[in-house]
């Protein structure tokens, strides 16, 4: 395997919606998310177009734990003795015991759980290398991955530097055509978008050439992209506090967001609506965002209540 290679995990059928990437380390694979269980034999099928296999994965790099990229880890490190997997501290104890992290997901799948994920299995606590702190930087055979913390998506969020690469997990927003203006996914629960300002201030002063979305694909690292994202992220955020302070309920606001999103997808690709609603469903983006709204609203009401 030469270079870094895009996997499509072709999720529900659809390619161009979840990728992982994979790339050799010289001391085995590394493969940054796995996608959910239910995409596992695809990216065993991608490994195998490159002449490599699961038994050549050595690292599991996760930017989170979601189950769109970290729903597989364990049912991989089972198949493949010598893996190891690479989280944030504060997702760690999530791997090694998934249960409330199912239960909770099972809340709002329901009985699609399987059919949409699979089975989320347990890590051995010896098996993961846990990333703390700010920065760290991990030496995988000759490359040299340095380890960012970028939280705002999630609190737990982890982007990878390797040489010209940036693998930005779902805080580079999710961008599914070269024509597309980056959008940012803010499911529930923990979206925080002063933090991921940060993140992507970060970010973007990397002397990086290549941005890898695990929604969806790599692009050149270009202002362009963090400016369209950053732009998109305060015009979702503003419409959905809109909403709120005009009382709508969250069935009528979702409906209305996912209008407004969907046409200007169109506009932009016309094959862009449907690979998106897969990628990321505007409901839970109106979910997080109408939670983030109302926690910031709490947290303001008890500071200016403190300072009286």
């Amino acid at each position: 395997m030469s270079g870094v290679q895009l996997l499509d995990l072709n999720f529900q059928d659809t390619p161009g919606v979840i990728a992982s990437y994979g790339f050799d380390t010289g001391d085995g694979l590394a493969v940054v998310d796995t996608g959910p269980t239910s995409t596992l034999p695809a990216l065993e099928q991608g490994l195998r177009n490159l002449g490599a296999g699961l038994s050549d994965v050595r690292h599991v790099l996760l930017s989170h734990i979601h189950f769109d990229h970290a729903g597989a880890a364990g049912t991989l490190l089972e198949r493949t003795a010598r893996a190891r997997v690479y989280v944030h501290e504060r997702g760690a104890a999530h791997l090694a015991r998934p249960e409330r992290l199912v239960a909770s997901a099972a809340q709002i799948y329901g009985d699609q759980m399987e059919r949409l994920w699979g089975e989320m299995r347990p890590i051995d606590p010896d098996r993961l290398t846990v990333l703390e702190g700010q920065e760290q930087t991990l030496r995988l055979g000759r490359a040299e991955v340095r380890a960012l913390y970028t939280p705002g998506h999630a609190v737990h969020h982890v982007s990878f530097y390797v040489g010209d690469d940036l693998f930005a997990g779902d805080v580079g927003g999710v961008r599914l055509d070269p024509a597309q203006t980056p959008r940012a996914p803010t499911p529930a629960p923990d979206i925080d978008l002063e933090a991921w300002r940060q993140s992507i201030q970060s970010l973007r002063a990397l002397d990086a050439r290549t941005l890898h979305l695990a929604h969806f694909g790599s692009y050149a690292q270009t202002p362009a992209h963090w400016d369209g994202l950053l732009d998109k992220m305060e015009t979702d955020a503003q419409f959905v506090r809109a909403g709120l302070e005009g009382g709508q309920d969250f069935g009528t606001l979702s409906a209305e967001f996912t209008d407004m999103l969907l046409a200007e997808l169109s506009t932009e690709h016309p094959g862009l609506p449907a690979r998106y609603e897969f990628a990321c469903p505007p409901w839970m983006s109106v979910q997080g965002l109408m939670r983030y709204w109302t926690r910031k609203a709490a947290r303001s009401g008890t500071d200016q209540a403190g300072g009286r």
